[in-house]
Order: C-alpha cells, then structure tokens, then sequence
C-alpha cells in the first residue's frame, strides 16, 4: 500500500515530479488538492529546488499555454504562483479589459484586498477547467501583498488584467476556483466564447444568456 502523498514531504513530492521530462500534468477540477487551502511556504524547498520548480511552473504555463499557474494545480500545496501575460490583444480589447503585458513573475505567500468598489466582469478561463469560460466580476483594482521567489516583500497596486491574474491564481491557493465566483448563466464552451462572445465585453452575451453586470 502507497503511502498518503499528505504524508510524504514537500520537497520529495516536488523532486518526483521534477523527475519527469516535459511540462508537468495540470490537475483538472474534482482534485482534492484543488480545494484545499494551500500551505505557507516556509522555506520547504531549499534555495536550488525551489528554481527549478519555478521554471517548471513556467515551462508548463507556456505549453498550456495559459497566463497564470498556481503550485496545486500541479498537485503541490504550497503559496507560490507563476504569472505572465504578453497580451497579444487588438487595442479595442486592451482598452475595454485593461489587459496590458504582465512580464513574467513569481508570487509566494500573496494576498489582495480591493481597492475602492470598482468591478469589472469579463470571461475566464482556467487550465483546471479545460473548455469552458464563464463571466466573473472582480475589484478592478487590488492590493497585492507578499514576497517574490528571492525573499522580497511585494506590496502594490495593481489594476486591470494583471489584477483578475492576481485574484484568479491567488484564489487557487485558497482552494477557490473561479467557477465558485463565475455567473452560472454565463457558463460557455471555448467554442461559444470563440464563434458569439468574443467582443470586448461581455455585455452581449448578458443579454443573450440572461445574467446580470456590475453597474
């Protein structure tokens, strides 16, 4: 009989999969470490480990490809996400959404908090919920707290795009998904999102669909 992954530490659950050539496997939605509030890091990987589990974050978000990874989406409990996003978007988009270029980065231990009671709604996916896309509305602007991977206090403002990344991967390591903050009635295939609602906002697809916006 195998012994509980719970029990066996960190650093060996990462070594193991780091064994393996490739981008790592992205759990899929029904994975219990997906809802399970992820642990403080502490140190848990030493200096070199912890890299090469960085660049295998962002070796697998590329391939995916996505614009965010959070450590338990590949099975690991730990506070630390990859985010980066070269919003290669026609300008009416970037101005509706507010999505502007994320360079690469990494977050361990973050947390936010709203800043001022502006939301913004617009599709989202996620590389744990493969195919589908549904409307959340977030604080369009946020305080993200936290260190990066060398120890560094993070403390800032951050707004648009970059600020539903911060909130969608920060969520994972709370064990929330961002179906659990999504408009029911907005739930569409990547297909649908493609071939209906691929305008700048979702305000089409309210009406059509039947769920209501943040005014």
């Amino acid at each position: 009989m195998s012994t509980p992954s719970h029990r066996v530490p960190v650093a060996e659950q990462v070594e193991e999969l780091l064994a393996a050539e490739g981008p790592l496997t992205v759990l899929a939605a029904g994975d219990p470490v997906l809802r399970r509030p992820a642990e403080p890091f502490d140190g848990q990987l030493e200096p070199a480990l912890l890299a090469r589990f960085v660049e295998a974050l962002r070796r697998t978000m590329h391939a995916a490809p996505g614009v965010g990874l959070a450590a338990p989406q590949v099975g690991i409990g730990l506070r630390i996400a990859v985010l980066e996003d070269p919003a290669p978007v026609p300008e009416e988009v970037r101005r509706a959404r507010g999505r502007v270029p994320l360079p690469f980065r990494v977050l361990v231990n973050p947390s936010y908090e709203p800043v001022g009671g502006e939301r913004a709604a617009f599709f989202e996916g996620c590389l744990s919920v493969p195919g589908w896309q549904a409307v959340v509305a977030r604080p369009a602007r946020v305080r993200l707290t936290g260190a990066d991977e060398h120890g560094r206090a993070v403390d800032e403002v951050v707004s648009g795009w970059p600020a539903r990344i911060v909130q969608h991967e920060t969520d994972h390591l709370d064990g929330v998904l961002y179906l659990d903050r999504a408009e029911p009635r907005s739930l569409s295939s990547h297909q649908a999102v493609a071939e209906r609602w691929n305008q700048p906002t979702p305000e089409e697809a309210a009406r059509a669909l039947g769920f209501p916006l943040p005014r």
